[in-house]
């Protein structure tokens, strides 16, 4: 392939992950908490039923298709996945704009679930890191971008459409936006030639048995865990935080999260420059601190000003956590396994994302009050920065 028509590609890549994780990072998983308060006051639903979709659909589809999506990528490729993953995400929103039982709210729900495996960061961490051997921390941090654009657009976009067309008609609108915004460009995309022609050189798929006899797998999965369950926790609940116990108007909830992601926006960029330049177990403890540091300032969410200080540590911390992972393990064990061995730790990443959030709204139920529960996710993402202060020095990529 020549240089002109690699650097096409390359493009073409980069800018297929920015609107895949636009629309289904950034869209539907940072759009659909925005509508739990609707779902509370509309069926009389807890805290932890409105969040318990998120759980038990991570819950499933995490363990049954995670590491099976990771195989398949490494196998055959990203694109087909992408495919599949956009349309079922669209159709999630799709069919939860016209629900009207718990029954229902959980299996589209999954269907969101199964959407975000196969069309959400895994295929597109892998697409990146087939065409980018240099600069690739840049090309991802370029991609992430596209969730944090999507995630500072949602709150708006859902005010503006529910204020329209009632929170039914705003879902369904969201759903087709995707699929319209997303498929073409994942139809058109091309896996990397090299990829295939290296698994048939290797006779296959390079064996995994050496990454599960390193320490570093394990720590890395633990300390992901840890800090997605303590970011997982607060975006899931921030909305129904700010909306149902502290009074905000809809308007103000939403300037909030869309400050946040805004500054996501910024981390993303930050991030993936550190982690072209620094050693990228610094920069992952860097994003796990920033995270712990943010999460005690909702105590304080009367005041404007401390609301403001957590948009931009929280928004920087959330703008580097989901890219850092895998240029971490791509780092460690190399682009050759990092589909299934990012499919591994996404399906353990998918349980604590799922667990957290409903742990923290049992708290609220239970104790009337989220102090425990922020509590809570400080300690996870403490635990995170340990596990991850514990990884090897950096190694060069395989």
């Amino acid at each position: 392939m020549t240089t002109d028509m690699q650097r096409r590609r390359q493009v073409q890549a980069a800018a297929t992950s920015f609107l895949a994780l636009f629309s289904i990072v950034g869209l539907a998983l940072y759009g659909l908490p925005l509508y739990y308060d609707f779902m509370v006051r509309e069926f009389g639903w807890s805290r932890t039923q409105v969040t318990s979709g998120n759980a038990l659909s991570k819950l499933v589809v995490g363990p049954l298709f995670g590491f099976a999506a990771g195989w398949i990528i490494d196998r055959f490729g990203p694109r087909r996945m992408m495919l599949a993953g956009i349309l079922m995400a669209g159709v999630a929103l799709i069919g939860l704009s016209v629900m009207s039982a718990l029954w229902m709210f959980y299996a589209f729900y999954l269907l969101n679930a199964l959407g975000y495996v196969c069309g959400g960061p895994l295929p597109n961490q892998v697409l990146l890191s087939q065409w980018f051997r240099e600069g690739r921390g840049k090309a991802m941090g370029f991609a992430y971008l596209g969730i944090g654009i999507g995630g500072a657009i949602v709150p708006w976009l859902s005010y503006c459409l529910a204020s329209g067309w009632g929170w039914r008609g705003a879902l369904r609108a969201l759903g087709v936006l995707i699929i319209v915004l997303a498929g073409p460009m994942a139809f058109f995309a091309k896996d990397a030639p090299q990829d295939r022609k290296e698994r048939r050189a290797e006779g296959g798929l390079a064996p995994l048995g050496a990454v599960f006899r390193r320490p570093a797998f394990y720590l890395l999965a633990i300390g992901s865990m840890c800090s997605i369950a303590a970011v997982g926790g607060a975006n899931q609940h921030l909305k129904l935080f700010l909306s149902l116990d502290q009074g905000y108007a809809q308007g103000d909830a939403a300037r909030v999260i869309s400050l946040v992601l805004a500054f996501s926006i910024a981390g993303r960029l930050l991030m993936g420059w550190l982690a072209d330049h620094l050693p990228r177990k610094h920069v992952m403890l860097i994003i796990y601190s920033l995270v712990a540091l943010a999460i005690p300032l909702l105590f304080f969410a009367s005041s404007r000003g401390a609301m403001s200080l957590f948009a931009m540590l929280f928004g920087i911390g959330l703008g580097g956590e989901y890219l850092i992972i895998p240029l971490m393990a791509a780092e460690l064990f190399g682009v050759g396994v990092l589909g299934r061995v990012m499919g591994i730790v996404v399906t353990a990443d998918g349980v604590a994302e799922a667990l957290s959030p409903m742990l923290v709204g049992w708290l609220r139920d239970a104790t009337g009050s989220y102090r425990a529960g922020f509590i809570w996710l400080v300690a996870a993402a403490l635990a995170g920065a340990c596990a991850i202060a514990l990884l090897p020095r950096r190694r060069p990529d395989r």
